[in-house]
Order: C-alpha cells, then sequence, then structure tokens
C-alpha cells in the first residue's frame, strides 16, 4: 500500500475506535451483546408453540419496539443499537404470530392453558 492509502486506512481506523459510539464505549458493546436474544429468538423457532410464553415473547416484542424509538432519540445516535433491537421486537412478534396461530388451529390445547393455574 502506498503512505496515502495506508494513512487514510489508519485514520479510518482512529476514528472508528474514536467514534462516541465505538468500540471503547458501550454504545458499541451493549447492541452486540444484544444479539444473543436475536439468537435466542431464531433458535425458539425450532421449539414446539405450546411450549413458547406468551408473556416472555410480548415482552421481547414491546421493548425491542420501544427501543428502536430510542435509539434515534440518544445521542449519539446509535443505529447498531436500533438495528438489533428491531430484530428483537421482531422475534418477539414472530413468535407471539406462533402462539397465535398454535392456539386458533388446536382450540382443545388453548383452553387447556386457560384452566393452567399460574
Amino acid at each position: 500500500m502506498s503512505g496515502a492509502a495506508a494513512s487514510a486506512g489508519a485514520s479510518k481506523f482512529a476514528s472508528f475506535m474514536n467514534h462516541p459510539a465505538g468500540p471503547k464505549t458501550v454504545f458499541f458493546w451493549a447492541p452486540l451483546m444484544k444479539w444473543c436474544l436475536v439468537a435466542a429468538g431464531l433458535k425458539d423457532m425450532t421449539r414446539p408453540a405450546d411450549k413458547l410464553s406468551v408473556s416472555q415473547n410480548a415482552a421481547l416484542a414491546a421493548t425491542g419496539l420501544i427501543w428502536v424509538r430510542y435509539s434515534f432519540v440518544i445521542t449519539p445516535v446509535n443505529y447498531s443499537l436500533a438495528a438489533v433491537n428491531f430484530f428483537v421486537g421482531l422475534s418477539g412478534l414472530a413468535q407471539l404470530g406462533r402462539i397465535a396461530n398454535y392456539r386458533m388451529n388446536n382450540p382443545e390445547a388453548a383452553k387447556q392453558v386457560q384452566a393452567k393455574p399460574l
């Protein structure tokens, strides 16, 4: 690489490292770790719908979608946080859709869930 190209690469790396939402801050690491929730939601796609929790997936969907909005309001605007929260909300909504579909197609199972004590 020539000197100009090497210094441009180095300056881009330095600006990435020193960015207000860069790897030296929680704004970088929190979204990175939150992708585990998305992975767990994808893994739950293999679970039977009768074993899924409505309250857990409703909480995931609600917090994911609420935090998408918050990601655009905070300073610095954190697009990676918005993206991960969008997918967390989407995975929660997908699971809620699976639960609703299962209960509509299996009304006897829905009655058993309602009769079961908390």
